[in-house]
């Protein structure tokens, strides 16, 4: 487990596009966060750092979002998710292994991600910054901010 201190929403993204890099395309990141915290700033940096181009929101009301890039990245929001039912019915497992999945809310599903996690926990510190906690990742030796 690592902790990183990020500044901004820039450094923020940063962080998870060296992230990126150490990735082979079939992960699971269960992003755990208040609201305002981070967590799409997160997935942002992420798909940057697979040359995806397009605007990343959260995909709170369609669920899932899935961008194409030099592996196909799936961002969830289980804001929304209350129960197996509820998440079988976003056709959460058919992701799996299909690309990388990065999931905003993971404590709604927590019993329900595998073990083979990445886990990124964001903490808000003060208005601009933040602790990130990466665990299930190698450690990112130059990040600073």
């Amino acid at each position: 487990m690592f902790t990183y201190l990020s500044g901004s929403e820039a450094a923020t993204e940063a962080l998870a596009e060296r992230l990126s890099r150490t990735l082979k395309g079939n992960e699971v990141i269960a992003l755990f966060g208040d609201l305002g915290a981070g967590k799409t700033a997160f997935t942002r940096g992420l798909a940057r750092g697979f040359g995806i181009q397009d605007g990343v929101s959260s995909p709170t009301f369609a669920l899932v979002h899935e961008y194409e890039g030099k592996v196909p990245l799936y961002h969830f929001d289980m804001y929304r998710i209350n129960s197996y039912d509820d998440l079988y019915s976003t056709g959460f497992f058919d992701y799996m292994d299909n690309g990388v999945m990065i999931i905003e809310w993971s404590e709604n599903i927590e019993t329900f991600l595998p073990e083979k996690r990445i886990t990124v926990r964001i903490r808000t510190l003060s208005e601009t910054q933040r602790e990130i906690t990466i665990e299930g990742a190698e450690k990112l030796e130059d990040f600073s901010d």
